[in-house]
């Protein structure tokens, strides 16, 4: 099993590898995706003709605020005094596996009506880099599709992965 060559194919190269994974990329990315489970995120109606008031005046969102853990909370967190009720490891796991696996988690989170989870996501490959999925975590947790799942989230405490690790409050249903 592996990378061997079979007497029908020829030996796998870097190359040929390198190529297969960005054709697998363009057809996942061009394919259609499963319907989401959270409602379709639709910008309200702009201009005087929606409502009578400019815009600029309104809310341009209809998903719920980020908000950071509460400083009592996060203390509570990482002494074992509010207890993590699930957590998911993202290490070795691309970018677009990892933003699939934690949404599937947080939903399911949610549905289970838990409040606190951590969520691992390693600190990077080499010393001095942040991880890819670490850069990512904010960006996705600002996302109408995660926003309606997270309230909340903060980097955790050093006992329970620290810099590479981060608490997340479950938004209630």
């Amino acid at each position: 099993m592996g990378l061997e060559a079979t007497p029908h194919q020829p030996p796998i190269t870097d190359a040929a590898l390198r190529r297969t994974t960005a054709r697998m990329a363009d057809a996942l990315h061009a394919a259609p995706t499963r319907p989401s489970l959270m409602p379709a995120y639709q910008a309200p109606p702009q201009g005087k003709a929606a409502g009578g008031k400019a815009a600029s005046a309104r809310r341009t969102t209809d998903v719920p605020a980020l908000h950071p853990i509460e400083k009592p909370v996060k203390r509570k967190l990482g002494a074992g005094r509010v207890a993590i009720e699930d957590r998911i490891d993202l290490h070795d796991k691309t970018q677009i596996v990892a933003h699939y696996a934690l949404l599937a988690f947080l939903r399911g989170a949610q549905a289970q009506g838990l409040r606190h989870v951590l969520v691992i996501t390693g600190r990077g490959a080499s010393f001095g880099s942040r991880g890819v999925i670490k850069r990512s975590l904010p960006h996705w947790f600002g996302t109408p599709e995660f926003r309606g799942l997270v309230a909340g989230f903060e980097p955790a405490e050093r006992h329970h992965g620290g810099d590479g690790a981060f608490y997340v409050r479950v938004r209630r249903r």
